[in-house]
Parts: structure tokens; sequence; C-alpha cells
């Protein structure tokens, strides 16, 4: 079996390492991996390919930051020539971003099937480009890897109800098998000389937050009025804004820490030894549930409904900093911790059902 898979940002990078490990070790399973080049700079791709031990890719589109119509457009015709070219017996995408898109649109539209892990999402928010990703893939895929019952039950509402499989998250059997080694080789904590759930970790990277000016401005405000340190690794796109908006001023005498795009490892151990992770990433305010970290999601909705039902996310929206910091303030571990991401054999279940297709 001949698989192409499609990858292009860090949280992909992160799923795909997992089922990577299990095709290499299959004689008879050919991986060609295509990276979009979607994220670009060395700490948000290539530094994740040595960490977790990823093949090199087959082919990288190095596409670049773009609007989303040119960037998704990039990939699409660059995908459909790799895939005319290797004709491969399916295509794995991952995720729901413009990489996701554009290899499940290419391949469907010449009738290679294609496989979608973290299918069944849903945010219920069409403004994000992220849902219509995760809507349209689904659609278009033959085989689609559920992480949780409630994105079976999304697929079952809109009439897909064939080749759908009920796996665990497969991002849950990444920390698993890299929680340790990720602590025992970052020296993060001690070159930011932090101590232990003394500190904050924060990301803003949405659209909806970033280039929004009375929304960053908000966030920078909660931020810059924290007690604690808080450790905000600056997305590019942040960045930009943040300049554009002439918002600068926030980060003068606070206890904001800004540091570049972090690789696997050393963000692994800040999410996992901070106090509370503040984010409107649907990865991270993942990553801390698995890590039974507490979670502010600075979003009026969520993916990943597991987490806020377990009570340890709080959703609060980016445009009132008063309901953010009286959350803040509430927020403490749960008594409980329920497991609805699976045991961990996300990676291993996936692939034993793709091997049992005659594609």
């Amino acid at each position: 079996m001949k698989i192409l898979t499609v990858i292009g940002a860090r949280p992909q990078f992160i799923k795909a390492c997992m089922l990577s490990k299990l095709f290499k070790k299959n004689s008879k399973i050919t991986e060609v991996i295509v990276h979009t080049g979607q994220h670009y700079d060395k700490n948000m791709s290539d530094i994740f390919f040595q960490q977790l031990q990823i093949p090199k890719p087959t082919y990288n589109l190095a596409v670049g930051s773009n609007s989303h119509g040119k960037q998704t457009g990039k990939m699409l015709g660059s995908i459909e020539e790799i895939l005319l070219n290797e004709q491969p017996d399916i295509t794995l995408v991952y995720g729901d971003t413009n990489s996701t898109l554009a290899g499940s649109l290419a391949a469907s539209k010449i009738h290679i099937p294609v496989a979608h892990v973290e299918a069944g999402l849903r945010s219920f928010n069409k403004k994000m480009p992220e849902e219509i990703n995760r809507l349209l893939t689904d659609h278009l895929s033959t085989v689609l890897f559920c992480p949780t019952t409630s994105s079976v039950v999304n697929l079952k509402n809109e009439g897909i109800e064939n080749n759908v499989y009920l796996t665990g998250d497969i991002m849950y059997d990444a920390i698993i098998y890299y929680k340790n080694i990720a602590l025992s080789q970052s020296n993060i904590i001690s070159q930011l000389n932090l101590i232990p759930q003394d500190y904050y970790l924060a990301t803003i990277h949405r659209a909806e937050n970033t280039d929004n000016p009375n929304r960053l401005k908000t966030l920078l405000t909660v931020l810059s009025s924290l007690e604690r340190k808080v450790i905000l690794p600056l997305h590019p796109r942040t960045k930009s804004k943040i300049k554009d908006f002439n918002l600068n001023r926030f980060f003068l005498n606070s206890n904001i820490k800004i540091v570049e795009p972090l690789d696997y490892f050393d963000m692994l151990t800040l999410e996992s030894q901070a106090k509370m992770v503040l984010t409107d990433s649907g990865g991270v305010q993942k990553e801390a549930y698995m890590l039974q970290v507490p979670c502010i999601t600075l979003r009026d909705e969520t993916e990943w409904v597991e987490t806020v039902t377990a009570k340890w996310n709080t959703l609060v929206g980016a445009s009132d900093s008063e309901s953010i910091l009286e959350a803040i303030s509430k927020t403490k571990k749960p008594d409980e911790y329920p497991t609805p991401f699976g045991d961990g054999s996300a990676s291993k279940i996936i692939y034993d059902t793709l091997n049992k297709y005659n594609f």
C-alpha cells in the first residue's frame, strides 16, 4: 500500500509522527510525505521533523504565508500534480488546516480515497476558516477517524455514518510517548528562570483575535495585568499585528516574557509545568487537558467540548477583560479527570484499520 501523507502545520507533524513510526515497521507500506510549508520557519517546522523523527518529506511545497485562497490554491495545484505522479492508494490528511483541505480536495477530484484523522470536530462557527476546512474534508473523505464520541455524533448528524471509526486522539499517543523525553531533554524552565506551577503559558494566534485590534488589546491588557510571569511564544501573525496596531506598550514593565515559537519538547515542557494555560489554540487547549493543566480558552466556542464539560477548560472569549480575569482567579484543578480521548492507542487503531482496506 502506498500512502500519501499531506502535512503542513505544527499539530499535524505531532499527529503524523505516531503513524509514520508504524508505517516504517511494515515493509509492505510506502509512505510519501508532502510538506506544504504552511508552517515554514525552523521552530515551527524543521525542528519538529528532527525531534519527532519524522521521515524527511519527499516533497516540500514551501507555500509560505498568504491569504486563505492563495495559499490553498498554491497547495491544490502542486498536490494534484504529485498525486498524478505518485498514484497512491490513499491520501492521508490531518486536522483542519488549509493543507488538510487542499490534500482532500485534490485527491477526491481525481478519485483517490481520502482518510481524515481527527474527523468530526465542530465548533459550529463558520466564521472560523478551520470549521470550513473540517466540514469540507469530512464530506470528501472515504475513511473518517474520530477522536471522541461527540465527533462521531457530529458526523452522524450530517449523514456521515459509513467508514467512521472512533479511535481516540492520536495527539494523546504523542504526549504519552514524548512527555518524559521532553522533560529530560528540554532546559526551557531553567533558561527562562521559571518556577514550576508559578507561571502562566499563553498563546494567541487565531485571526479572530489577532486581526481585531479591540480583542487583541483586551487580551494584552489581561496578560500584562497578571501578577505571575506570563510566557508568550509569539506567533508571526500576532507579532505583525501587535506592530500594526501599535500595542508594544503592553510589554513595558509587565510580567509578559515574549519568546520565539517553540519546538515541541520546549512547548510540552512549558505546558506541563504551568500553573495555567491561556490560549485560543484548539491543539494547545487539548494538550493542556491531556497534561492535566487547567486552561482558559480565549474564544467563544471550542471543538473540544469534552474539556469544558470536565471543567478543566473555561471558555471566556476575548472581548471582556474583567470576565477573563475573573475566570483566571476562580480556576483551579478539578477533583475529577475523565479520559475522553482514549487510552493512547489511537495510532495503532488507525494503522490496523488502514491495513484491512483494499483501496
